[in-house]
């Protein structure tokens, strides 16, 4: 059993905790407004579930699910961060985050940039390219026919172990799809992102098999 702690509970983050608490995770869950505007979320996922500040859920996590607007970045607690395995989830959208020129110049990805914020941390870049009402319908208990797959990318292997043991855990597959530098393969409007697994109109959404998920990765263009 994990411990993963979350900063940020949005639609992403809840549904990453639904999923972490069926396979029998804990969670201990923040966001910018404090825990007590956490309290229902985490009674409803019943008693492995928590709520707390930023900076206790970056200390209670064996991994840590960083989900909040890039423009927050600056606001996250770097020091319990440190020596972490940190899941980044986070896409850039300069109509809410502001323009930031390095992203726009596309001279970093998102994930980079947040590495300058908590550069201690191990940070893997994934779920940021599903929708999370697929996120939650797609999961499959290993072995399964129709198990879909989800790309990751990082600089650390055994960052990247963790994460891909978890993502199997919650019910995916894993693509190795590379370092940070090239996670802006799976950033929002690649081929990866979103189309693989349907329309948003379809909730349930669609199985996405590995080869599938390779191949959108390989024809993404800069």
């Amino acid at each position: 059993m994990t411990t993963v702690g979350f900063i940020g509970s949005g639609f992403i983050g809840s549904t990453i905790a639904q999923l972490a608490i069926a396979a029998g995770h804990r969670v201990v869950l923040s966001n910018s407004r404090g825990p007590e505007t956490l309290a229902d979320t985490a009674a409803e996922l019943g008693p492995r579930a928590s709520a707390a500040t930023s900076g206790e859920a970056a200390a209670a996590g064996d991994i840590v699910v960083v989900t909040v607007p890039v423009m927050a970045f600056p606001n996250l607690p770097a020091a319990p961060l440190a020596g972490k395995t940190v899941i980044d989830t986070c896409n850039y959208g300069p109509e809410r985050d502001g323009h930031i020129p390095e992203l726009d110049s596309e001279s970093i990805t998102s994930s980079e940039l947040l590495l300058r914020y908590v550069p201690d941390a191990m940070v893997v870049k994934a779920f940021n390219n599903v929708f999370f009402k697929h996120l939650l319908s797609l999961a499959r208990p290993a072995g399964a026919a129709d198990r879909s797959y989800l790309p990751i990318a990082g600089d650390s292997a055994p960052a990247k172990a963790a994460v891909t043991e978890f993502i199997e855990s919650i019910g995916y597959g894993v693509v190795d799809a590379g370092p940070l530098a090239d996670s802006w393969r799976q950033a929002t409007g690649t081929p990866v992102w979103g189309t693989p697994y349907g329309p948003f109109s379809n909730e349930k959404g669609r199985p996405v098999d590995e080869d599938a998920i390779r191949a959108a990765l390989a024809t993404a263009t800069r």
